[in-house]
């Protein structure tokens, strides 16, 4: 007996025309569109897992398989949004759902002294969704100008995949998002982790739905970040776990080079910073 998600999946299987994907013509199709081998091979899925889904055999698709599938089958924002309703329809949830609620932003007030007493550093809160919960003057320093502070709650995985300057503040650029997309694993739960990851995959597209395959950690390497005002700096960057139960860590960056040390310096002597915190 079919689903709603299998007969969704198949009926989008069978409108793509494999031309559009680059794929060789091998004469006579048993059906229009894409095989399911074609599918499950653009997925990262097997061809036995998808025959499942599309025969409602599965009812319960993880949200990373249901990422893989968007990407497989190049769905739009609308279309991704379609696809998660009718996973919860197929799995028994109510279609009025609502999501889990996102963590709490409250960064503590001893985590704000200790901010405070890294002045005029290089320092902010973060938890493991991107959020930048509180910095230093020094950070501002040198965030200001590429756009990252720019939103209410400043968010640097929600930057990174959605903000057309981050290539270009980030020469690195897939390492760095390698990194953000890692660390939703290791977020303040599970269901936050999906909440934040529902919300930015719509826009973020396949360069961030990919990595959230990726099960091992990136490489830790310095941090590169083009400036647009002096250049090149490099970090080091060293994080302490707080301790609590939002997943929240403490992040400093120190220079990697005598270059980004003295490029600091000239920037501090432009104009002077005070500690900021995110509301």
């Amino acid at each position: 007996m079919g689903t709603p998600l299998g007969d969704f999946v198949r009926a989008k299987r069978d409108s793509l025309q494999p031309e559009s994907f680059g794929l060789p013509d091998r004469g006579r199709r048993r059906s229009p569109g894409l095989t399911r081998a074609e599918v499950a091979t653009r997925s990262g899925i097997s061809v036995e897992y998808l025959t499942r889904i599309e025969q409602g055999r599965d009812r319960n698709p993880s949200h990373s398989v249901l990422h893989a599938l968007a990407d497989g089958l190049s769905l739009d924002a609308g279309e991704r949004e379609h696809l998660r309703y009718l996973a919860k329809i197929t799995g028994g949830a109510c279609p009025g759902h609502r999501p889990p609620a996102p963590p709490n932003r409250e960064v503590r007030p001893t985590v704000r002294e200790t901010l405070r007493l890294l002045e005029p550093g290089v320092a902010f809160v973060t938890n493991r969704l991107g959020d930048v919960l509180a910095y230093t003057g020094g950070f501002e320093l040198v965030m200001s100008g590429i756009g990252l502070l720019d939103a209410d709650v400043p968010n640097l995985t929600r930057y990174v995949f959605t903000d057309s300057r981050a290539r270009t503040v980030f020469p690195d650029w897939d390492q760095v998002a390698d990194e953000q997309a890692f660390d939703l694993r290791l977020g303040p739960s599970a269901e936050t982790s999906e909440w934040f990851t529902v919300q930015l995959a719509p826009v973020a597209g396949q360069e961030f739905t990919r990595r959230l395959r990726q099960h091992l950690p990136p490489p830790q390497v310095p941090l590169r970040l083009g400036h647009p005002v002096v250049g090149e700096l490099r970090w080091h960057r060293e994080k302490l776990e707080l301790s609590s139960t939002d997943a929240q860590e403490l992040v400093v960056l120190l220079p990697a080079d005598e270059a980004t040390a003295q490029a600091v310096e000239r920037l501090r002597h432009r104009r002077h910073g005070a500690l900021r915190a995110v509301g």
